[in-house]
C-alpha cells in the first residue's frame, strides 16, 4: 500500500520513521550497441526490484546496511547526498536488492532512483499557492541543473515565502527522479551516461530512446548531456503494450561472466574503424528497433521473437556474443519466440520471450547459467512507506 500525506508548514506530520521505495531492474531488449552511434533501443522494466529503506540517524556518519558509508563505494548514493539531500540529517539505509550487479540489468539505475523516490518523499517538496514548484529537478526548470558538477548546497526550499510542503508520494514526480538517476549515473560513469535505464526504471513498461522523436510511440521528454565527446540529447518515449503480452513471459538468462561495457565498447568501435562496411549492421540495428516497436504496438508477439532472433544475429556480427551466451541461447531457442543476448555483452545475460517459462528457465539452468523469469514490462518506481 502506497501512504500519502499533506500538510503546511504549520501542520504537524504523521510521525512517519522509515520511507521506504522500490524500483525494478531492466533489460535491453533491442539496440545495444546501436544506440551508441545514434540509432534507437527499446528497454522494458524486469519485475526483479531493489527496494531502499531509509530513516534519519543520529550518529554523524550515513550508515548503510550496518556499515559507515564510504562515499568513493557508493558513488550513486553520494550523488544523490549531493543533489537532493543537502544539508539534511545523517541517513541510515537499507539496501534489498534482487537485480544481480554486474549483469547488464540496471541494477545501479534501480538503486539510485529507488533512493531519490524515498529521499524526496520524505525530504518533501516545497511549492507556491498556485502549484509551482519552488525547489526540485524537472525537464521545465531550467535553473535547477542537476548534471552541474557545482551543486547547491543550501534547500531552495527554506528561503521560499508562502506556499506549503508536499510529502509522501505528493512529493515524487517521476521526471525528476529520471534526471536525478541520469545525473548521478554520468557522475559515476566519467560522464557518459544514456538515459535508457533511468527511463525504464522510473517509468516502468517499456521505453523507447531515440536521438530524435519517433512516431510510433509516445514522447515524455529529452535528456541533454554534455559528455566529453560533446553534447547528445535523446528523446525518450514509452510504448503501450497490449493485453496479448500478458499470455507471454521473458526469461532472462545470466552467465555468470562479467564484461565491463566499456570494454565491449570499446572494442566495437575498433572493428567499425577496421571495417567500415560492419556500419551497415549499426544501421540494420536501427532499421530492426522502429519495426519491432511497431510489433509491440500491435502486440504481434511472433514479429517481436523474430525480430529478437535477428537482432542476436547482427550483435554477434559485431563479435558481442560469448561461448556460455550462445550455450544458453540454444538451450532456450526451442521452447522461445525469441532469443537474444542482452546489454553490452561478451558475457552478462540473455533474454528469451517465451509462453512457457518453466521449461525456458529449466533448460537454461540445466546449460549452466542462472535464470529469472519476469513478464515484460513491470510497473516502475514505488513508494511502498
Amino acid at each position: 500500500m502506497v501512504h500519502a500525506f499533506r500538510r503546511n508548514d504549520n501542520a504537524q506530520p504523521s510521525p512517519v520513521i522509515m520511507t521506504a521505495a522500490s524500483a525494478p531492474g531492466k533489460c535491453i531488449l533491442f539496440g545495444e550497441h546501436a544506440v551508441v552511434y545514434g540509432q534507437p533501443a527499446i528497454a522494458v522494466a524486469i519485475e526483479q526490484r531493489c527496494e531502499v529503506k531509509i530513516e534519519e540517524t543520529t550518529t554523524e556518519n550515513w550508515i548503510i546496511d550496518g556499515s559507515n558509508y564510504l562515499p568513493e563505494k557508493h558513488p550513486h548514493v553520494e550523488g544523490l547526498r549531493n543533489r537532493l539531500w543537502f544539508q539534511g540529517p545523517s541517513l541510515k539505509l537499507n539496501i534489498i536488492s534482487e537485480v544481480p550487479a554486474g549483469s547488464g540489468l540496471g541494477s545501479s539505475a534501480a538503486l539510485s532512483i529507488a533512493l531519490a523516490a524515498a529521499m524526496r518523499a520524505k525530504k518533501g517538496r516545497r511549492v507556491g499557492t498556485d502549484g509551482s514548484w519552488h525547489e526540485g529537478y524537472s525537464s521545465e526548470i531550467n535553473q535547477t541543473d542537476a548534471y552541474s558538477d557545482n551543486l547547491q548546497k543550501t534547500d531552495p526550499g527554506s528561503i521560499c515565502i508562502g506556499g506549503k510542503k508536499l510529502f509522501g508520494i505528493d512529493a515524487i514526480d517521476s521526471d525528476e527522479l529520471g534526471i536525478l538517476g541520469h545525473a548521478v549515473e554520468a557522475a559515476s560513469q566519467g560522464g557518459r551516461a544514456s538515459p535508457t535505464d533511468t527511463a525504464a526504471v522510473s517509468l516502468g513498461g517499456a521505453v523507447l530512446v531515440s536521438d530524435k522523436r519517433e512516431e510510433s510511440a509516445e514522447w515524455q521528454y529529452s535528456r541533454n548531456l554534455k559528455t566529453p565527446e560533446g553534447e547528445r540529447k535523446w528523446e525518450v518515449h514509452k510504448i503501450s503494450l497490449p493485453e496479448s503480452f500478458d499470455e507471454v513471459s521473458l526469461v532472462i538468462g545470466d552467465t555468470g561472466v562479467h564484461a565491463p561495457t566499456g570494454d565491449m565498447v570499446a572494442g566495437v568501435a575498433e572493428l567499425l574503424q577496421k571495417d567500415p562496411e560492419k556500419m551497415q549492421e549499426i544501421v540494420a540495428i536501427g532499421k530492426l528497433v522502429r519495426r519491432a516497436t511497431i510489433a509491440m504496438k500491435d502486440g504481434d508477439l511472433q514479429a517481436l521473437g523474430n525480430a529478437m532472433t535477428e537482432n542476436h544475429l547482427l550483435l554477434r556480427g559485431l563479435g558481442v556474443s560469448h561461448p556460455k551466451l550462445e550455450n544458453l541461447i540454444k538451450a532456450a531457442a526451442p521452447y522461445s519466440l525469441g532469443v537474444k543476448l542482452t546489454g553490452a555483452g561478451g558475457g552478462g545475460c540473455m533474454i528469451a520471450l517465451t509462453t512457457q517459462p518453466e521449461t525456458v528457465s529449466q533448460a537454461i539452468e540445466m546449460a549452466g547459467g542462472t535464470a529469472y523469469i519476469s513478464r515484460l514490462g513491470a510497473g516502475g518506481v514505488h513508494l511502498h512507506q
